[in-house]
Formats: C-alpha cells, structure tokens, sequence
C-alpha cells in the first residue's frame, strides 16, 4: 500500500466556489451520512490547471444501492458498471462507487455489491451483480484502475485537499500524458485509451510519455476492435473540445484513424482542415458549451468537407406499399444507416443534418420578404441552420442581416396572427399553436342550425 501525496487546501486552487452546486450538495449529503465523498477524474485536473470542467464526477465508498437510499432523483444505470446518476432536471451528477481492478482468474466471482439492508429499496437483479467491474474497492485501488495520471486525482470534501496516490499532480506540472501501469498492456485491455491519451494530449497541449508513444506504435492496430459506439461518442467529445482540429491532426500522425475511419485518414484537406479550425473559433467563444452546437452540426463539418453526405435512397418509381386493416399507405424504404468507416452515425441526425443544409440557401437569400423571413424562423432546424451559417456559410453578411433581423422582430409589434420571436443572437420566436377546432354534429364539422 503507497502513501499518498496530500495537498493542503492552502497549497492548491480549487476552491467550492468553483464546483457545480448540485455536486456540492452531492458530496455533502454522502459525508453527512459517513461515507467518504471525493471529486474525481477530469473535473480535479481541469479545476488545477484553471479550466472549467464539462462534468463533475464524484468517487465514493457508498455503494450504488446505499447512495440510491440517500436520493430520491436518484437512478441506478449499467449492467456491466453500476453507476448512480443524481438528478438536478436536466442535469446529472454520477456517483461512483471505489472499484478494483480484478486479477486474472477471478472474473466471474460473485462481486460484494451490495450491503445487507437495503431498507425498502429494491434489490438489483442477481444476473447484474455476478459482474467483476462491480468488485468494489479502496480510493487506493480507484486510482490505480485509472487510465492516465492525470485522471487519477481526488478533491476530498471533508478536508478540502487533493489526494495522489499515482504522481499526476507532477505529471500536471510538467504536462505529461502518463500511463498508469505498462500502457501496452493497460491499451490491449482497451484500446480506446490510445485514442483518449492523443485527444487529451492535443486538447492540454502536453507531451505523450515516451512508453505511451511505444504503446500506440506497437498495438494501434487494436483500435479496430474497440466498441463503434464508443467510439463516436470520442469522436463527438474531439468535436465538442474546442482542439477538433489540432486533436484529428495527431491522431493522424499516430496512425489511429486509419483503421477506425479511412476517409478521414485518406481525405484530410485544406477544406477539412479549415471546417475544423471554424468549429474550434466557434466553440472557443463560449465558457461552456454552447446549445447550438449539436451532433448534426459536429458531424456535419466532417461529413461535408469529406463530401460523405449520403442521398437519399428513396427510388423515383417503385412504390412502397403496405396495407393496414385493409387500407394501403404509401412508405418510404428505410434507409441503411450512414457509416463513416467502422463508426455509426444515428438516422435522426443525418436526417436533421440535410434539413440544416437545405435551409441554408434560403438563409443567405437577403431580398426575401419579412413575412417569408418569419415563416422561416418557425421551421424546426431554424436555430441549428444559423449556427451553421455563422460557422461554415461563408457569409459573415448574411448572419448579421439574420442577427438584425431577429433583435428587430422582438422589438416591433407582432403582426397579427403571428407568434412573438425571442430576443438574443440565437433565440427562436416561440412556436404559434394552433387553437382547437370545434366540431359540430354534422359530418362536415359545422354546427347545423337547429330545425
């Protein structure tokens, strides 16, 4: 057992001040009720190094069914990694509770998940708790189950210190991306690691450890059987990160996007390139994420450079017909999913993607008439159409026409029979509902006079 480097509250700069409410509440909740209460993982380093973190998770000795007694919003997700998630409306906080790694040989040993009385919780499904990711452990053996150093550090709120039990906080000063263990071995047990430590790399401008540089080399090749899924989940966090361009850039250079998507590996240009650099100028504006930066505006400024925009496999003649209670409805087929190389992409966000894209002509349109300009705000893709026109239109003109637009029309009265538009650069006008008809007796919907 290694002895911890503490760090005194004096010593560091984090401050609560700095950490989300709801989390606060969290990790006080769990240390009132005696059960160790530890911010983890990225949110301590980025706190550190004075960034602004995207989550805040919190470690702790509870288990998952002794924090769901804690919170009513609370919810117990996963079968393969029991997690809870602490709910605040939109927002959700996860608990973890302190894993091990398991030795080899004991995998399909009954793991200790859970405490004797659960009170009046219900109990987990026994198959969901012969799982060895659920083999619960010390802060100790938390750590040392992390992937990189850097992410293995712990803010303790009882005494408001960070804990290290691996040497991240040197590797933090010195902007090392360190592996913790042989990271030869730590990527063959998963290989979206390699992936993690060039994004992480490229994201806080540190330097890959020399044996993390040996690892990639030697078994970048696993990369292909890591989980799709996962996988463009990173791909969309590279997106999100603000460094999409600088972090494609060295996973080009490392060899890891030859095998997971190729167009992107073989297609890379200038028009690729630039579409990054925009997304980043873009996300870098903002604090924190911004709304209007969804998943088919991020995939869109992958897919249109690389011109991968599929059309739409609807034929012109052949008819799709099925009949339902003997009545026949037309269909359209249904159209395979896109790929891009091994990964994944959902239909709905193709889908929003094309409706975005077609907007886009009528956006840069200026001598449209008013009442054409507020039809058009009342489409769906409106807000995401003039994200995407601000990012990659091309038409710095045309966006501030629509800017002009938009504060003007929620100065002026509205019109009647028109609803409101909201004020603020990407505010949409709220949605007219329509009033409910009434129906008279008679077949055709109208009241009949009395005879």
């Amino acid at each position: 057992m290694s002895e911890p480097v503490i760090i005194a509250r004096a010593d560091h700069p984090i401050s609560r001040r700095d950490i989300d409410p709801d989390a606060l509440k969290v990790l006080y909740r769990l240390q009132q009720s005696k059960y160790a209460a530890y911010l983890v993982g990225g949110s301590v380093r980025d706190l550190l190094l004075e960034r602004r973190p995207k989550d805040f998770d919190i470690g702790t000795d509870a288990h998952p069914y002794q924090i769901k007694k804690l919170f009513r919003n609370c919810w117990i997700i996963g079968r393969r990694f029991r997690l809870a998630h602490v709910r605040f409306g939109n927002k959700a906080i996860e608990v973890a509770t302190f894993r091990r790694n398991v030795l080899p040989g004991t995998e399909n040993e009954p793991a200790t998940t859970a405490p004797p009385d659960h009170g009046e919780v219900e109990a987990p499904p026994a198959d969901l708790l012969i799982r060895h990711d659920n083999t619960f452990g010390t802060p100790e053996e938390d750590a040392f189950r992390r992937d990189f150093t850097i992410n293995a550090l712990f803010y303790d709120i009882a005494t408001f210190s960070i804990i290290d039990y691996v040497g991240g906080l040197q590797d933090l000063r010195d902007g090392i991306i360190r592996s913790i263990g042989d990271p030869g071995q730590r990527f063959q047990e998963d290989p979206v690691r390699m992936f993690r430590a060039v994004a992480f790399a490229a994201r806080l401008g540190f330097t890959l450890d020399e044996p993390v540089v040996e690892g990639i080399a030697e078994h970048r090749h696993l990369i292909a059987n890591a989980s799709p899924a996962r996988l463009i989940e990173e791909y969309y966090k590279v997106l999100r990160s603000g460094s999409a361009e600088k972090t494609f850039r060295l996973l080009g250079q490392y060899g890891l996007l030859e095998k997971i998507t190729p167009e992107l590996h073989r297609g890379a240009s200038e028009a690729l390139w630039s579409a990054l650099g925009a997304l980043d100028r873009y996300r870098l504006r903002f604090a924190s994420m911004p709304e209007g930066l969804t998943n088919p505006i991020l995939l869109g400024t992958l897919l249109v450079p690389l011109g991968l925009m599929p059309k739409r496999a609807y034929p012109d003649v052949e008819e799709f017909v099925e009949q339902v209670e003997g009545r026949r409805f037309r269909r359209a087929p249904k159209e395979p999913p896109l790929l891009i190389g091994m990964l994944p992409v959902a239909r709905r966000d193709t889908e929003r993607l094309r409706q975005v894209l077609s907007l886009q002509r009528r956006l840069v349109d200026l001598e449209s008439s008013p009442r054409a300009k507020r039809a058009l705000m009342h489409r769906s893709p409106f807000q995401e159409a003039l994200v995407w026109l601000e990012i990659h239109g091309q038409a710095p003109e045309a966006f501030e026409h629509w800017r002009g637009f938009l504060e003007a029309t929620a100065a002026l009265p509205v019109p009647e029979g028109e609803a409101p538009a909201a004020t603020g650069e990407t505010a949409l006008p709220a949605r007219r509902r329509r009033g409910r008809r009434r129906r008279g007796r008679g077949r055709g919907g109208y009241n009949r006079p009395p005879e």
